[in-house]
Protein backbone atom coordinates (compact mmCIF):
# COMPACT_ATOMS: atom_id res chain seq x y z
CA UNK A 1 0.00 0.00 0.00
CA UNK A 2 0.60 3.10 -0.37
CA UNK A 3 0.53 6.50 1.34
CA UNK A 4 1.41 10.10 0.67
CA UNK A 5 2.84 11.83 3.98
CA UNK A 6 2.61 15.73 4.78
CA UNK A 7 4.76 17.68 6.62
CA UNK A 8 4.11 20.75 8.50
CA UNK A 9 5.83 23.18 10.59
CA UNK A 10 9.26 22.08 12.38
CA UNK A 11 8.49 18.93 10.60
CA UNK A 12 9.14 19.99 7.46
CA UNK A 13 12.94 21.19 8.21
CA UNK A 14 13.43 18.30 10.20
CA UNK A 15 12.45 15.86 7.46
CA UNK A 16 14.29 18.17 4.81
CA UNK A 17 11.14 18.71 2.54
CA UNK A 18 6.93 19.10 2.64
CA UNK A 19 5.93 15.28 1.62
CA UNK A 20 6.65 12.08 0.96
CA UNK A 21 5.05 8.52 -0.17
CA UNK A 22 5.31 6.04 2.10
CA UNK A 23 5.07 2.40 0.94
CA UNK A 24 3.80 0.16 3.97
CA UNK A 25 1.82 -3.14 4.24
CA UNK A 26 -1.47 -3.42 3.60
CA UNK A 27 -2.55 -3.85 7.43
CA UNK A 28 -0.80 -0.28 8.35
CA UNK A 29 -2.04 1.89 10.23
CA UNK A 30 -1.27 5.92 11.83
CA UNK A 31 0.85 4.14 14.82
CA UNK A 32 3.05 2.48 11.60
CA UNK A 33 3.66 5.43 10.17
CA UNK A 34 4.66 7.37 13.51
CA UNK A 35 7.32 4.57 13.72
CA UNK A 36 9.09 5.06 10.78
CA UNK A 37 9.28 8.72 11.61
CA UNK A 38 10.62 8.08 15.16
CA UNK A 39 13.06 5.62 13.45
CA UNK A 40 14.54 8.83 11.57
CA UNK A 41 14.27 11.53 13.89
CA UNK A 42 15.09 9.87 17.27
CA UNK A 43 14.23 12.07 20.12
CA UNK A 44 11.47 13.99 18.18
CA UNK A 45 8.66 14.58 20.54
CA UNK A 46 6.59 12.87 17.95
CA UNK A 47 3.76 12.15 20.73
CA UNK A 48 2.75 15.77 20.80
CA UNK A 49 2.24 16.03 17.32
CA UNK A 50 -1.29 15.54 15.74
CA UNK A 51 -2.14 13.13 13.06
CA UNK A 52 -4.56 13.64 10.41
CA UNK A 53 -5.72 10.73 7.52
CA UNK A 54 -7.76 12.30 4.76
CA UNK A 55 -7.82 15.59 6.43
CA UNK A 56 -9.86 14.55 9.58
CA UNK A 57 -7.78 13.86 13.02
CA UNK A 58 -7.20 10.41 13.36
CA UNK A 59 -5.86 8.39 16.69
CA UNK A 60 -2.75 5.50 16.46
CA UNK A 61 -4.84 2.44 15.87
CA UNK A 62 -6.94 4.27 12.53
CA UNK A 63 -6.08 1.84 9.91
CA UNK A 64 -4.73 3.20 6.52
CA UNK A 65 -5.78 2.67 2.80
CA UNK A 66 -3.84 2.48 -0.03
CA UNK A 67 -4.02 6.41 -1.78
CA UNK A 68 -4.51 8.09 1.79
CA UNK A 69 -3.10 11.29 3.14
CA UNK A 70 -1.37 11.33 6.22
CA UNK A 71 -0.71 14.59 7.61
CA UNK A 72 1.89 15.26 10.45
CA UNK A 73 0.71 18.00 12.48
CA UNK A 74 3.04 19.49 15.01
CA UNK A 75 1.55 21.99 17.99
CA UNK A 76 1.66 25.81 16.52
CA UNK A 77 3.57 27.03 18.84
CA UNK A 78 5.92 25.90 21.84
CA UNK A 79 5.74 22.04 23.29
CA UNK A 80 8.04 20.80 21.22
CA UNK A 81 11.94 20.97 21.82
CA UNK A 82 15.17 19.57 20.54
Amino acid sequence: MRVRVLYFGVLRERLGGDQEFLELIDSATVAGVLNVYKERVPGFAWDSIAVAVNQEYARAEVALRDGDEVALLPPVSGGIEG
